[in-house]
């Protein structure tokens, strides 16, 4: 009898270990330390490249090299913190053209499958939600750990019109391209 219910045994007990280990190697947890990073965005309006930026942002981050199936990533925008540093540009941005801050005041974007595609380069699928649509994005972004600090640096190239982000007289692609460059750069402190 007991032979009989050894191997169901010997399973549950590895299911418990396997549990176990993936609790206690579950990915550390992040505190971006704001003053040294960005979340900046280019485009270009006539021709003319320019640069912009969110004041206002916050991100919760858990992430591990060593378990990348467990790490994850949720940044929150408050939309009406964008700045280019153009008077005129900046007022217009919070319009209903561009991200009707009154309806819809915060974006963010929530990862996905983490994957790494080498030397130290990792690949985040995730969804961005921005006026009130979902549409999946991928960020491109390095990692550096030292210790308890990490600097992270990242890039996505964003279709703009899929957020229906620049509407009206905008949503030719002639006055501003369609596609955006988010910019990211974070130093964080591991907690703990």
């Amino acid at each position: 009898m007991i032979r009989k219910h050894l191997p169901v045994a010997i399973g549950a007990l590895s299911v418990a270990c396997a549990a176990a280990g993936a609790h206690a190697a579950q990915p550390s947890t992040w505190m971006v330390d704001m003053a040294h990073s960005k979340l900046g965005f280019d485009s270009a309006y006539s021709s003319t490249r320019f640069s912009g930026a969110f004041k206002s942002w916050s991100a919760a981050i858990q992430f591990d090299p060593a378990n990348l199936a467990a790490s994850k990533a949720t940044v929150t925008i408050d939309l009406a913190s964008a700045t280019t540093g153009d008077p005129d540009r900046d007022e217009t941005l919070p319009e209903s053209d561009w991200f009707n801050t009154s309806k819809f005041p915060r974006a963010t974007f929530t990862t996905g499958a983490i994957k790494a595609i080498g030397d130290g380069r990792y690949q985040a699928a995730g969804v961005i939600t921005l006026k009130g649509l979902s549409k999946p994005a991928t960020l491109n972004f390095t990692v550096q750990i030292k210790g308890k600090t990490a600097v992270m640096t990242g890039q996505a190239v964003l279709d703009r019109t899929q957020w229906s982000v620049g509407e009206g007289q905008f949503k030719d692609e002639k006055p501003v391209p369609h596609a955006v460059t988010v910019n990211v750069s974070i130093t964080a402190n591991r907690l703990g």
